[in-house]
């Protein structure tokens, strides 16, 4: 990524005087005067005499003993800042005397109508709520397949393919930002350990797996869109935006050529790279997609813990209540002795963690579902040593061996999965029958290696090359396997497979 380097210009060595209101003293009574005007402005009024911002605020208890002498000094104030222009109203003058009072009409100015836009926007940032919208991301996607047809219109026409593809590009970054950092807040952490998080749990994952199956099947096709797009394309859609830019006449306004296209070019390699990823580091939209997963599981692990806590209390009584009734029934005090200590004298059991092999990847999947493993454990006591071979060079052939037999094995496997699931050399994943996890893995595994490539063109581990014979497939299927159902882009696989292999 290409960074230039920000030169300090004259405009940012000096101070802003419209937002001096929000921090002089008094400015209780500057924002107060400030918000009656912008609220005015948002109804398209303008124009105020000092009577009507008195009559306004004198309207609230807090302003009760507000005069007219202190209204016009705040706004004489108001006026120095540049937050206000003073016109002068001539029309009512009836006398000479009135003319020379000047009795003047307020109008806000636009940069403080900004500032104070910015402010309101402030107030309710711990208010507003952010969202996850699965539909900008097709909206993305349906716009970046427009781009071959609209670079060859005039510059206004693709300048309004650009505004659009650029608001719907940063509200999506926006919005997922803002989504995850309420989620990963401290308050969300609590709130999901609570039982009152149980009542909206399925609604708050459903809503996540509805983003996340949209970034599965849009972010690949985008990805796709912008590697294809070449750079004089590129070149042509930045010169037009910035030339329809230049074009637009601006008070009081030097704008350069040169900066406006880079801002540009760099607003268009920011989407780019948010999809596909640079210098060899992940995209944006894979870290979105692995912190999204990572929350549901988050919230799964949450919720089983609160109900595990809440049947716990229910099953304990009981179990008690059994027990009791299982003590009355003994014969005698032995009995009784021999009940307790089957009871109460079994030890505690152990738990031990591992990066063990899994089943299913499914993130419904309870431990308690899987096979269970045997483990070998050494004895934690300094006198025990496991014996070893005495050797001047350690002997490898085992591990050498074994690496060579898992090597054939690997090669045999896939040779018996093309034999199986391949028919006239395409591997056609909406014909696939019911999949095992193993093979469902390694056909998207080599789905994955060819969607990275420019040409679409992979090989397998034993040296088979394919390629994607449909790479902008429309079309979705879905893949029924042994753990659940896949959706995705019908996409078929083309494989040069040998005379041997085909019958």
């Amino acid at each position: 990524m290409e960074y230039r380097i920000m030169l300090v210009q004259e405009k940012l060595l000096k101070p802003i005087m419209e937002a001096r209101y929000l921090t002089v003293e008094n400015a209780d009574r500057y924002r107060s005067i400030i918000r009656f005007f912008y609220l005015q402005y948002e109804k398209m009024k303008y124009r105020f005499y000092l009577e009507d911002v008195l009559e306004e605020l004198k309207e609230d208890p807090y302003f009760r003993d507000y005069t007219s002498e202190q209204c016009q000094q705040d706004l004489n104030a108001l006026v120095g800042w540049k937050n206000l222009q003073a016109v002068q109203d001539t029309k009512k003058a009836a006398t000479i005397e009135e003319f020379r009072n000047k009795k003047f009409r307020y109008i806000l100015s636009d940069t403080t109508v900004e500032i104070e836009r910015m402010v309101i926007h402030l107030e309710n940032l711990a208010i507003e709520g952010s969202s996850l919208e699965p539909t900008l991301l097709e909206r993305l996607r349906i716009h970046l397949a427009e781009l071959e047809k609209i670079v060859s219109q005039p510059p206004e026409r693709v300048y309004a393919w650009w505004k659009d593809l650029e608001s719907d590009f940063i509200r999506l970054n926006q919005s997922y930002q803002d989504y995850m950092r309420d989620l990963n807040s401290v308050r969300a952490e609590e709130l999901m350990k609570t039982k009152e998080f149980l009542l909206f749990k399925d609604h708050l994952i459903e809503y996540l797996r509805s983003f996340v199956k949209s970034l599965q099947l849009n972010a690949p096709m985008i990805e796709q869109q912008l590697r294809k797009i070449p750079d004089a394309q590129t070149d042509e859609l930045v010169s037009k935006v910035t030339s329809h830019i230049m074009s637009i006449p601006q008070i009081d306004t030097q704008r350069k050529e040169e900066t406006v296209y880079e801002t540009i070019l760099g607003s268009w390699k920011s989407i780019r790279e948010w999809f596909t990823g640079s210098a060899g580091q992940p995209s944006e939209a894979s870290r979105v997609f692995d912190l999204t997963n990572d929350i549901i599981r988050r919230i799964t692990r949450y919720a089983a813990r609160i109900s595990e806590r809440s049947n716990t209390g229910a099953n304990r009584r009981e179990e008690y209540r059994k027990l009791a009734s299982l003590f009355a029934q003994c014969s005698d005090m032995n009995e009784a002795h021999r009940l307790a200590a089957c009871v109460f004298g079994i030890e505690r059991p152990l738990h031990l963690k591992g990066d063990l092999a899994r089943n299913t990847q499914s993130i419904n999947s309870s431990v308690f579902e899987e096979r269970p493993t045997m483990l070998t454990l050494a004895p934690r006591v300094r006198t025990y040593k496991e014996r070893a071979t005495r050797t001047g060079i350690p002997d490898r052939s085992a591990e050498k061996e074994a690496t060579r037999k898992r090597v054939i094995e690997q090669a045999e496997q896939e040779r018996k999965l093309r034999s199986g699931y391949i028919h006239d050399s395409i591997l056609d994943f909406a014909s696939l029958p019911q999949l095992s996890p193993a093979v469902r893995d390694t056909f998207l595994a080599w789905l994955s290696k060819a969607l990275e490539s420019r040409d679409f063109h992979a090989k397998t581990e034993d040296g088979l090359n394919y390629r994607i014979e449909n790479p902008e497939v429309k079309e979705t299927c879905t893949l029924n396997c042994e753990d659940g159902t896949f959706r995705m882009p019908a996409y078929r696989l083309v494989f040069d497979l040998p005379e041997e292999s085909l019958e």
